[in-house]
């Protein structure tokens, strides 16, 4: 069973979240935080999120570099509901003896501080010996601004237009998965300005796009001759396939000043459209010569 296969499964046993089993939960499974309501009616979101060395970077990797990406990844998926980050939990696996526990948690410390969301608590845990990878897991917790909705992967509407926060492809080689600044302020305008649906692209423009349209029950068209791609990308089915990119993928109403967001917002990169008689929700990636491919194929699996 691959990472989707299990989603999808997740996804059909936890309904029962949101039909009257738990009333103070507003999302569950599925999007990328949960949303939690309180007595006083305020919106929380939770999310989790886990590193792995070997997966999601290299055993020579710095110290540092791993805090950062164990922390934004998180902080991303706060940010692609249109939150803020407030407070974080930090559990770990480490090797035995492994003699750099104590840099890891400053670093881990110092980046959480560095996005607002200071470390309250966690977990450590140790292999039996020294050849087990690292394993970091971070929960962030966050908040909306203004009364603002979380925006969520299922609001994407037939006529939107699809748009990207920054370009995409090489994140492995460049060391960008490493580096990237979440989009907090993005996510907050995105809140703020007609964003119908967004999420955060951590495996691919591609199948990221699919989850958005399959969560809308629509049909996303992207169009790779539009994919802005980062240096060093070779061409667009890496643009759209490699993932950990960390950038806002957002459907929006053709009719809001994207020109005022915090960054410069790329696109549009496709549309959204209704499904036809026979269609099923989902994406499609309209290569540079006009081919049609699968978004759902396109992309990382964990």
């Amino acid at each position: 069973m691959n990472e989707s296969q299990l989603h999808t499964h997740i996804y059909a046993r936890s309904l029962d979240l949101l039909a009257g089993g738990s009333s103070e939960v507003v999302v569950g499974p599925g999007d990328d935080a949960a949303v939690i309501r309180s007595e006083s009616g305020d919106l929380s979101l939770l999310c989790v999120d886990q590193l792995v060395e070997g997966r999601h970077f290299e055993s020579a990797t710095d110290i540092d570099f791993i805090a950062r990406k164990a922390i934004a990844r998180s902080v991303s998926d706060i940010a692609a509901m249109g939150g803020t980050p407030s407070w974080a939990l930090a559990a770990g696996v480490l090797p035995k003896d492994y003699p750099y526990a104590n840099e890891l948690f400053d670093a881990l410390s110092r980046w959480a501080k560095h996005w607002g969301c200071p470390l309250i608590g966690g977990d450590i845990a140790g292999h039996r010996d020294q050849s087990h990878p690292i394993t970091l897991s971070v929960t962030v917790g966050g908040t909306m601004e203004n009364n603002n909705s979380p925006v969520l992967r299922s609001g994407a509407l037939p006529g939107d237009l699809m748009y990207i926060s920054g370009s995409v492809g090489n994140s492995f080689a460049s060391g960008h998965h490493l580096s990237f600044d979440p989009q907090i302020e993005t996510g907050h305008w995105a809140a703020s300005n007609n964003a119908h649906a967004m999420m955060d692209v951590s495996d691919g423009v591609g199948r990221d796009s699919d989850r958005i349209a399959k969560a809308s029950n629509v049909r996303i068209e992207i169009q790779a001759a539009d994919l802005p791609m980062s240096n060093g990308c070779t061409d667009w089915k890496q643009a759209v396939a490699e993932g950990e990119d960390y950038e806002l993928l957002i459907a929006i109403d053709p009719k809001s000043s994207i020109d005022k967001a915090p960054v410069q917002l790329l696109g549009p990169i496709g549309i959204v459209r209704a499904c036809t008689e026979h269609e099923k929700p989902g994406s499609t990636v309209i290569d540079p010569g006009g081919k049609f491919h699968d978004g759902s194929k396109l992309g990382w699996d964990h």
